[in-house]
């Protein structure tokens, strides 16, 4: 684990140089290097490997998964959004370089990212062209777009897209949160050059860690402290955001992460992974404490 955030965390500093106009690509590069646990492209890499591919070939798209994940944090602190001043224990990139700024990296993230894959892959056309599909489509106003977008509706009860506050917390784990991890693992899949079954089983693998993983950061919101989180906590509670803890309560939220966790590892056990089996104990163990 701690060798592929070491290599993760190499890539990046190499595939982000720092040229003119500086303050954009500083702005860009300081949110995507801040120190976290890279589990997006952890996940990639280790998905194509026990796929029997090359953790290199995956290495570009494991990157730019975390450029896309460091995009989201970027907006959902902003003052029009989630309004946070703090990001993995330092300044958000808005109090840094300033809300134009921080916007206008976001957006550049957005075009990095998959040009990176292009322009850094080793790979057939095809793959890379599959690879791309999946990546965009995540990115954008049908998951990852859209799942931002009806969970800041879904404060004090103004998202009226769906008949449940149930449903819309699916959607918006879903779209949100999961994406990310299902991005990440299907790709890594593809690359290694896996078979439609093996790629599905990756997506709902992803999909259980990934249900599993929101609720765990919503209950970590609750119990944890800032100086765990690295950013500002029960910020979600006071502005009445739909949350599995406050829909259900905190029993009720780690009930259902044990579930979602079992049914990761009865999709995953079979690969013998320890980095997988790693991450998901890792959960249980943090929400036990």
């Amino acid at each position: 684990m701690n060798k592929y955030i070491e290599l993760v965390n190499e890539k990046l500093n190499e595939y982000m140089p720092i040229i003119y106009p500086e303050k954009i690509f500083k702005s860009m590069k300081y949110t995507v290097t801040l120190p976290g646990k890279r589990l997006r492209p952890v996940m990639c890499l280790e998905a194509c490997k026990i796929m029997g591919g090359k953790i290199e070939d995956a290495m570009p798209t494991a990157c730019a998964i975390e450029m896309l994940h460091a995009q989201s944090l970027i907006h959902d602190d902003l003052p029009c959004m989630d309004d946070d001043s703090f990001r993995r224990g330092k300044p958000s990139n808005h109090m840094v370089f300033g809300e134009a700024i921080a916007v206008l990296a976001g957006d550049a993230l957005l075009s990095f990212a998959p040009q990176l894959i292009i322009e850094k892959s080793k790979l057939s056309s095809d793959i890379i062209l599959k690879v791309l599909h999946e990546f965009v489509s995540s990115a954008g106003a049908y998951q990852l777009i859209g799942g931002q977008v009806v969970d800041i509706l879904s404060e004090e009860g103004r998202c009226k897209l769906y008949d449940s506050d149930e449903e819309t917390l699916k959607y918006i784990h879903t779209n949100k949160t999961a994406v990310l991890f299902k991005l990440a693992l299907k790709t890594g899949a593809i690359i290694a050059g896996a078979g439609e079954e093996q790629i599905k089983e990756m997506e709902d693998f992803g999909q259980k860690f990934g249900l599993a993983f929101q609720i765990y950061d919503d209950i970590m919101d609750e119990i944890s402290s800032f100086e765990e989180l690295g950013k500002t906590i029960g910020k979600d509670k006071d502005a009445g955001k739909l949350t599995y803890v406050t829909l259900y309560g905190l029993d009720k939220a780690k009930e259902k992460v044990h579930e979602l966790i079992s049914d990761a590892h009865s999709i995953i056990d079979k690969y013998n992974s320890e980095i997988f089996e790693s991450i998901l104990d890792k959960i249980l163990e943090k929400i036990n404490k």
